[in-house]
Formats: structure tokens, C-alpha cells, sequence
């Protein structure tokens, strides 16, 4: 198949086809005499893992790790995991650095209800500037 029916089947654009092939993602395909691409059925499933994997939150390298690790005959599954242990970890750490983000920003807007326009008159926004001091003993 050539590469816009390529595209068409696995739903990225003829762009990002030739990005996977010069990423090292896709492998190089045959060419017919005039130049074309002409891709195997085997490009559709490969594109497509790409796809979930990214979907799933692997990077690029990543999942050319993975591939390369099946290429060279072995299943890559203990990698994945090792791969998606890293992934939950780091979004676990995201979450609660959001969620610190949020309860300041929560403890901000209480203090901006509370807040005289007339205490600002010195300063840029003195509920940012001078939040509440709390004793932690």
C-alpha cells in the first residue's frame, strides 16, 4: 500500500508517517521504480501500536525502545512495565504538585473574596504579596 493509504487506514497523516520512518519507528519501506513508498499490512499494526502506546503516555523514544526490543525477536512486556511503573510514578508526583497548586490557589481566591481593593494601593495584589502566616508548631 502506499503511504497515503497507509495514512488513511491507521488515521496519522502522510507527515507523520515520514517522521515515524525517519524517527526510526517504521522501517524503511520498499519503493516502487518511481520513488513511491509501498508499505506491508504489518506498517498498519505497527502505526497503530504507536498510536495506544502514545495514547497510553510513552514518549517516542519510548516506544522505539519497545520496538526495538520485539525486532530483535524478544516480547518487550517486562520493559513495558518497567516503562509504565516510571509513567504511574510520575504522575502520581504530578498529581500532588497539582493538588498543592490547588489548595493554594483555593486558600488565594478566599482571600481575594475578603480582600479591600484600597489595601492593594502600595502593592501589585497584597493577597498574593502577603498571605496569611500560619503557626505550624
Amino acid at each position: 500500500m502506499l503511504i497515503g493509504e497507509l495514512a488513511t487506514a491507521t488515521g496519522v497523516s502522510t507527515k507523520t508517517l515520514r517522521f515515524y520512518e525517519a524517527d526510526g519507528l517504521l522501517p524503511e519501506p520498499d519503493r516502487t521504480a518511481a520513488g513511491y513508498r509501498v508499505y506491508t499490512e504489518t506498517a498498519v499494526d505497527r502505526v497503530r501500536f504507536i498510536r495506544k502506546a502514545k495514547a497510553a503516555g510513552l514518549t517516542l523514544a519510548q516506544i522505539r525502545e519497545i520496538l526495538t526490543i520485539r525486532d530483535g525477536g524478544q516480547a518487550p512486556c517486562e520493559h513495558v512495565a518497567g516503562l509504565v511503573d516510571q509513567r504511574i510514578e510520575h504522575l502520581d508526583r504530578r498529581l500532588a504538585e497539582l493538588e498543592h497548586t490547588r489548595t493554594e490557589l483555593l486558600a488565594l481566591r478566599v482571600r481575594l473574596d475578603t480582600l479591600e481593593p484600597a489595601d492593594c494601593r502600595d502593592e501589585v495584589c497584597v493577597a498574593i504579596t502577603n498571605p496569611p502566616t500560619t503557626d505550624r508548631a
